[in-house]
């Protein structure tokens, strides 16, 4: 790569990585940023049966915010917490973002978390976290088949369809 670009691994990548965050921030500045179907009543549901709701990126800190500002999202009020890759030192598939989470509510036992994202390595990173399921869902990164070879415990297509898997297992 040197003999190429006169610059090492490294130095090539985080410059990469620079371009890549600025034209990120760029285009969230502009683009219409609509929530997923059916956030604001799964957030609610979960809110009343007294559920943390924490989301979790491997965008940087800025870049969450940004986008949660242009969904009008609020802590404390749609959402519980919110956990980034810039907070933690290994990003997916590790489980830093889930066990940081469950530091900031004192949540001992990663058996009282479930993962829910729609990627594999989404799924991976809630199977590495210990949770008690992890769960893809349809409308985003990937398809069906793609959250399906990652083997998670459920594959669902829209977000409230998450109340009666909770619900099952809060009945258990």
């Amino acid at each position: 790569l040197r003999a190429h670009t006169g610059k090492d691994d490294d130095e090539l990548a985080a410059g990469i990585y620079r371009d890549f965050i600025g034209r990120l921030e760029r285009a969230y500045d502009t683009l219409e940023i609509l929530p997923q179907n059916n956030a604001a009543r799964l957030f609610s549901a979960l809110r009343e049966r007294n559920i943390l709701t924490v989301l979790n990126t491997g965008y940087a800190r800025h870049t969450a915010e940004q986008i949660l500002h242009k969904l009008g999202w609020n802590q404390g009020v749609e959402f519980d917490g919110l956990v980034t890759a810039t907070e933690v030192d290994k990003n997916r598939p590790d489980p830093d973002m889930i066990r940081y989470a469950m530091q900031q509510f004192g949540i001992a036992n990663s058996e009282n978390v479930m993962k829910v994202g729609d990627s594999a390595i989404d799924i991976e990173e809630g199977r590495n976290a210990g949770c008690l399921l992890s769960i893809g869902i349809t409308t985003g990164a990937h398809t069906y088949e793609q959250l399906k070879a990652a083997g998670p415990d459920h594959i669902i297509h829209d977000l409230m369809e998450l109340l009666p898997i909770i619900d099952s297992v809060n009945s258990d």
